[in-house]
């Protein structure tokens, strides 16, 4: 009997440590920008672009990009996801009404930004650690520096990975966005 209760304990405890563990991008939550929580899984049927974004680096003007392609393929499915981090040289402002402000008055930026969030090192959030090491076809391993985007698919898979020097609308991400967007 106590060999049985124990084998149940056991099997009960795997079932739910396994099943909590996540699977792909929607088992996440984040807060947004005004510190609201957001389950990741209400984007689930979206092609999604995440970003780890920066206000005071070379590759800022990116959201100038970032909004264009949130204009244009908003209605068709796409949805871009701002992370601002400060884990790169200090280039992000401290407080997240400051990085709202300037997203908007600098760039237009109307797609959901998140609050400022570590996607490298100690204190990593666990959504940046899934997406840098979930294999996908490009590369696995931390994020190199500001605005390295992940494209995850309708069903939350990551599916292509991209550095920094990689614009928003350059042919790979663009061609690869109609792609899962005709899914």
């Amino acid at each position: 009997m106590k060999v049985l209760l124990t084998l149940t304990t056991l099997l009960t405890f795997m079932l739910f440590s396994t099943s909590d563990a996540p699977n792909n991008f929607h088992d996440f939550k984040a807060n947004d920008i005004r510190g609201n929580e957001v389950d990741l899984s209400q984007f689930n049927g979206n092609v999604v672009l995440v970003v780890n974004t920066a206000s005071k680096c070379g590759f800022t003007s990116q959201y100038a990009e970032l909004q264009e392609l949130y204009d244009e393929y908003k209605d068709k499915g796409l949805v871009i996801l701002g992370f601002p981090s400060g884990d790169f040289a200090g280039q992000e402002f401290e407080e997240d009404e400051e990085i709202a402000q300037f997203c908007q008055a600098n760039y237009g930026v109307s797609f959901p930004m998140f609050s400022r969030t570590v996607v490298k090192g100690e204190g990593q959030h666990d959504l940046f650690k899934y997406l840098t090491t979930v294999e996908n076809q490009d590369f696995t391993g931390e994020i190199n520096w500001n605005f390295e985007k992940f494209l995850i698919d309708k069903e939350g898979e990551l599916v292509r990975r991209y550095r920094s020097r990689t614009t928003p609308k350059s042919d790979d991400i663009v061609g690869t966005l109609h792609t899962l967007l005709n899914q």
